[in-house]
Order: structure tokens, then C-alpha cells, then sequence
């Protein structure tokens, strides 16, 4: 098992990785009596809710659960009304903790629900997806969308645990499995070049969830994300480095309507975008941005942008975005592979040339 901490001061919390962590007691913030409200999907309770109950109710908790629709389009405030109305059913008070079992929709309706209810409980996450696990999990982004925009109502609330169990990653599809090394080669595109390095040697062997490098990866993205999050919890700074290819995946996103693109890749598409922007300016080189589009696509992830969003969709959508200050695009843009900063008030021409770059020909 490895160990990665979020240093938030008094709200400073572990992350665990490991095989089979989801049965370890030891790992859960949790004593006897405690009330717990599991949050979740039919499609991940039918593998994990009854193992994780059993863990809990060990312990000596009461646990009650809460199955909301699987997939981004439920990602809704109808779905955060179900958790509030299960918890109010059960009698939950300001003593009650969430779990969040599921991916990033459920990780991320279940963390504003804890955030919101009787104005802040205890809040643990179980990530099952990779993508959640390397990122959506870690540092208490919580939100849901608006048929107008994606992730605009929601608000930082960090979990008191983030337990990493790798045995949930042999359940999914391999697409989701695609859809998480998106993230995770963002990582190394902005922070890491010896981190992108070694996954363009050990992409395959990710792709099949060899347990060793798998936890390796994951570790590295967390430490690098906990890295981050501590120096900039609620995005003033640093933290917006995270956001390579968001706002043009966002977009994405938005247009295709919710869960035909999963959000990985869209982001991958978004952020070839970004490398093709980059090069534009000058600053990424065309073979750190061949280097980018390879490992992408040996992900099995697309490089190209959508065949049906057409071009002039793109801007509206994008200033949209939460990043916009002042009406003005703010864009994660690349200097060179492993070093990323943050564009203002980009010529919205050159980054329509961008998008065509992306679209085939």
C-alpha cells in the first residue's frame, strides 16, 4: 500500500493506494456508532456496496445507502435532492458522514452534498474509476452541472479520507480505463516531463492494469496534484495549471450533450488543442506536440476534435467557462512538454486555428 498526503493544515488528509483496501477498517476515519450515508450507482453498488457495508457495519457504523442514475447527464440537482432526501428519511444530522463510492459524477455530487447538508458533514471518498482515482477524488472540487455549462454550481469541500482500492479498476470498461489515462497524461504535460517520459514506456502495461506501475501512476498523480492543492486550494493560482484542454473539452461536453464523450476524452481532444495553440505562439515545439498526440492515442483516446460540433460553436461555449475573468479566455497553455502556464486574452482567432488543427481534414 502506498500513501500520499494532502496538506491542508487541520484539514490535511491521506490518500491510500493499494489492492483490497476497501475491506481494511483500519483506513476508515470512522468508530463505532458513527452514522454513514453511502452514496453510489447500480452499476458499481452491484460489485462493491455490499463488500463496503460489510466493512462498515464491522466497524460498528449504521449505514445506509443511496443509489443515484449512472452517468454525466445525472450529474444534475435533481440527483443531489436524492441524497439530501435520503439523509433527511434516515434522520442524519450534523454527526452523519457521505461516502462517495463511484467515479467522478458520484464523487463529485456526493462531496457537494456532504458540503451542503446542515452546511458541511464528514465526507469520504471511494473513487472506482481511474479517472477519479488520479483526480476528480483528490482536492475537494465538488460540483454539478447546469444544462448551461458544466461544473458551475458547486464549492471546495475536502474529504476527511480518500481510500484507493485498484481491484474496482478490473470492473470497467476499457474505455473508462482510456478516459483516466486522459488525466493522467495531463499530469506530465504540465508538471512532470519525467513523469510523461516514463509513461510513453509504460503506457501499455496501464492499459492492462499491471498492479505495480498502476499503482506507481496513480501515486504520482496524486502526489503531484497534492502538491498543488496545497499551495492553492481554490484555484487563485497554480491549481488552474490543472485545466489543460478543460475549457475546450468542457465546451465539448456541453455541445455533445453529457456522457457521449466521457470527460477524459474530451479532454484529451482539448488539450491537443491546447498543444496546437501552443505551437502557434511559439512555445511548444511540433514534436513535443507529435510526442503529446502519440501517447493519447496509444490510450486509445481521440486527438481530433468531434466531427459534429462545428467550429463557431466553440467560442460561445468556452466563455462560458470559469476561468473567463473580465470576459477574457484564460487558457492552460504549454511552454514545453512538463511545463505549463496560464494564457489571458488569447487572440480568439488563433485559437479557432487551433481548433481547426484538431478537426480532420
Amino acid at each position: 500500500m502506498l500513501c500520499v498526503n494532502v496538506e491542508l493544515k487541520e484539514r490535511s488528509y491521506p490518500i491510500y493506494i493499494g489492492a483490497g483496501l476497501l475491506s481494511n477498517q483500519a483506513l476508515y476515519p470512522l468508530k463505532s456508532g458513527d452514522k454513514v450515508m453511502i452514496v453510489s450507482n447500480p452499476t458499481v453498488a452491484q460489485h462493491y456496496l455490499s463488500p463496503l457495508k460489510s466493512t462498515l457495519e464491522s466497524i460498528g457504523c449504521s449505514v445506509e445507502s443511496v443509489l443515484l442514475p449512472d452517468g454525466e447527464s445525472f450529474k444534475t440537482l435533481t440527483s443531489l435532492n436524492l441524497i439530501f432526501s435520503a439523509l433527511l428519511e434516515a434522520n442524519y444530522g450534523r454527526d452523519a458522514t457521505v461516502i462517495a463510492l463511484g467515479g467522478g459524477v458520484i464523487g463529485d455530487v456526493a462531496g457537494f452534498a456532504a458540503a451542503c447538508y446542515q452546511r458541511g458533514v464528514n465526507f469520504i471518498q471511494i473513487p472506482t474509476t481511474l479517472l477519479a482515482q488520479v483526480d476528480s477524488s483528490v482536492g475537494g472540487k465538488t460540483a454539478v452541472n447546469h444544462e448551461l455549462g458544466k461544473n458551475m454550481i458547486g464549492a471546495f469541500y475536502q474529504p476527511s479520507a480518500v481510500i484507493i482500492d485498484t481491484n474496482t479498476l478490473k470492473t470497467l470498461p476499457e474505455r473508462e480505463i482510456s478516459a483516466g489515462l486522459a488525466e493522467v497524461i495531463k499530469y506530465g504535460a504540465i508538471l512532470d516531463v519525467e513523469f510523461f517520459a516514463w509513461l510513453e514506456q509504460q503506457i501499455s502495461d496501464l492499459m492492462q492494469l499491471k498492479e505495480k506501475p498502476l499503482q506507481q501512476c496513480i501515486a504520482r498523480c496524486c502526489e503531484l496534484k497534492a502538491e498543488i492543492v496545497s499551495r492553492d486550494e481554490t484555484e487563485q493560482g497554480d491549481r488552474a495549471l490543472l485545466n489543460l484542454g478543460h475549457t475546450f473539452g468542457h465546451a465539448i461536453e456541453t455541445y455533445l450533450g453529457y456522457g457521449n464523450w466521457l470527460h477524459g476524452e474530451a479532454v484529451a481532444s482539448g488539450s491537443v488543442m491546447a498543444a496546437y495553440l501552443s505551437e502557434q505562439l511559439g512555445d511548444l515545439s511540433n514534436t513535443d506536440v507529435e510526442r503529446l498526440k502519440n501517447l493519447f492515442e496509444q490510450a486509445k483516446l481521440p486527438v481530433n476534435a468531434p466531427d459534429e460540433m462545428p467550429l463557431d460553436a466553440y467560442l460561445p461555449l468556452m466563455l462560458r467557462d470559469k476561468k473567463v475573468l473580465a470576459g477574457k479566455l484564460r487558457l492552460v497553455l504549454l511552454k514545453q512538454l512538463g511545463k505549463a502556464y496560464v494564457a489571458k486574452d488569447i487572440d480568439s482567432q488563433l485559437v479557432l486555428n487551433a481548433i481547426t488543427c484538431a478537426r480532420k481534414l
